[in-house]
């Protein structure tokens, strides 16, 4: 059984924070929420100090930041006045967490940049794991090409999904959310992103989405520190007590690569942090 989260509401004084390192080819990133219900085991953000001074548990608490949408208004026509914006949401937690079915925080930050003009708002990439995305197709549009949707996918395994990542939407219904937006016409990437134990019938089952693109990244390459931040984490443990040694290796991205090869023309194929750039 799940704890209870712990939710607070906030109310910041700035949102849109200068990208910088891995997201640097942005002018900023956003992120709604403060923490993450899903607590991926893995996550860096889990060695970043917003999660590891605050006490409690990460995935325990999440902090909203509520009735902002007038606030991102002006930041962004501030912020546009220089150059055109590019946006990276999110950085540090997940926009479609189960928090913003109720809040519903992020649509209300997507229909300010979708009101946004071409000069002002450039590009959002928008990063979820969540099927729940799919519940605002409708803004996602609006925006047309200025927006481009990466749903995690790391793996075509619902056990290993539930090793890793048990508080995760299940792998069933993001196949079907990434169908859903192909079909909708919104730009989209799959992000196998950590790669995990996967079957050899991922790239088929990314192919039938209709998706478009696909990027790959691991801990060695996307966490930040070459993967030091994740070993940490006791990742390479919970691989080996699962029999899963091979995989916690720098090469076995290659392994998916290679499949994905044989679905999508190369040019629809990206690794780490180009797969993620506007």
């Amino acid at each position: 059984m799940s704890r209870q989260k712990s939710i607070k509401v906030t109310a910041p004084k700035r949102l849109l924070l200068p990208a910088s390192g891995f997201l640097s080819g942005y002018t900023h990133t956003l992120n709604p929420y403060v923490g993450c219900a899903f607590a991926c085991s893995y996550c860096y953000v889990r060695e970043m100090p917003v999660a590891k001074f605050r006490g409690s548990p990460w995935g325990d608490w999440v902090d909203v930041k509520a009735n902002t949408a007038s606030l991102l208004s002006r930041e962004l026509k501030r912020a546009g006045r220089k150059k055109p914006v590019t946006v990276f949401m999110s950085s540090a937690t997940d926009p479609y967490q189960p928090e913003e079915f109720r809040a519903c925080l992020t649509r209300s930050w997507l229909e300010v940049m979708a009101a946004s003009p071409p000069e002002e708002l450039a590009f959002v990439m928008v990063q979820t794991r969540s099927p729940l995305v799919t519940r605002d197709i409708d803004v996602l549009r609006r925006l047309g090409p200025r927006v481009r949707v990466s749903l995690t996918i790391e793996t075509d395994m619902e056990s290993v999904r539930k090793l890793f990542t048990p508080a995760a939407p299940p792998i069933a219904a993001r196949f079907a959310a990434l169908r859903r937006l192909a079909e909708a016409g919104v730009p989209t990437q799959a992000a196998v992103s950590p790669v995990l134990p996967c079957s050899d019938g991922l790239a088929d089952r990314l192919a039938e989405t209709g998706v478009d693109r696909v990027v790959i990244d691991d801990y060695f390459m996307g966490d930040g520190s070459q993967g030091r931040r994740t070993e940490r984490l006791g990742m390479r443990e919970l691989y080996r007590a699962n029999g899963y040694d091979a995989w916690y290796d720098r090469g076995a991205y290659l392994r998916v690569r290679e499949q994905l090869a044989r679905r999508f023309e190369a040019q629809r194929i990206r690794v780490s942090q180009k797969g993620f750039m506007p």
